[in-house]
C-alpha cells in the first residue's frame, strides 16, 4: 500500500513536467510561424507598447521600471545596429567589409538578428507591464530627471555608434540587392524597323 501512494506525487510532477513541456513546443511553433511576418509582429509589438504607455500614463508611477526599460532597448539596440564581427576588436587577418566598388559584396551580419531584437522587446514589455501591478516596483523618483539622463545616454551612444559606422563604412540596414539594368535602348526614331 506504501507504493500506491508513493507514485502519487512524483506522477503528478512527471505530468505536469509533460504539460509544461507540450506548451513550450506549442508555443514555439507559434513563434516559428510568426518568423516571416515581421510587419505584423512590429505592429503587434506596437500595441502592445502602447498599452504599456497607457498603463504607465494612467497609474501616473512606475517610472522607474520605465527607465530601466529604456536603458534595456537602447543596448538592444546597440546591439541590433553593430556587426557580427566588430572591426575595432578583431584583428584584421580575415575579410573586410568592401570599401570600393570593386570590391565583393560582404552582406551585413548583425550582431542581434532582427527576430532575436523584436522577441527581446517584445519580452520586456510584457515583463514590466506585469511589473506595472505590483506596488513594490513603484518606486517614487522625479521623472523628468530620468528623462533627460536617458535622452543624454541615447544621443551620447548614437553619436558613438553613427561614428563608429563612419568609421569602418557600413551601413545596418539592407537597402536591397542592385540591379543591373543594362544599356538603355536607344530613341525611337533611330530604329530601323518601319511601321
Amino acid at each position: 500500500m506504501e507504493g500506491a501512494g508513493g507514485d502519487g506525487p512524483s506522477t503528478a510532477a512527471a505530468a505536469l513536467n509533460q504539460r509544461r513541456h507540450e506548451i513550450s513546443k506549442l508555443f514555439q511553433y507559434y513563434l516559428d510561424k510568426s518568423t516571416p511576418h515581421s510587419l505584423y509582429r512590429w505592429i503587434g509589438t506596437f500595441l502592445l507598447v502602447s498599452v504599456y504607455a497607457l498603463r504607465v500614463y494612467y497609474v501616473q508611477g512606475y517610472y522607474i521600471v520605465t527607465y530601466g526599460l529604456g536603458i534595456y532597448i537602447l543596448n538592444l539596440l546597440i546591439g541590433f545596429l553593430s556587426p557580427l564581427v566588430d572591426p575595432e576588436l578583431e584583428p584584421i587577418d580575415g575579410p573586410l567589409l568592401p570599401t570600393k566598388g570593386s570590391d565583393e559584396f560582404k552582406p551585413f551580419i548583425r550582431r542581434l538578428p532582427e527576430f532575436k531584437f523584436w522577441y527581446a522587446i517584445t519580452k520586456a514589455f510584457c515583463i514590466a507591464f506585469v511589473m506595472t501591478f505590483f506596488s513594490m516596483f513603484d518606486v517614487p523618483v522625479f521623472w523628468p530627471i530620468l528623462l533627460c539622463y536617458w535622452l543624454v545616454l541615447f544621443v551620447l551612444t548614437m553619436k558613438r555608434q553613427i561614428m563608429h559606422m563612419i568609421k569602418y563604412r557600413y551601413i545596418p540596414f539592407n537597402i536591397g540587392k542592385q540591379k543591373y539594368r543594362g544599356k538603355r535602348p536607344a530613341a525611337s526614331a533611330s530604329s530601323p524597323r518601319a511601321d
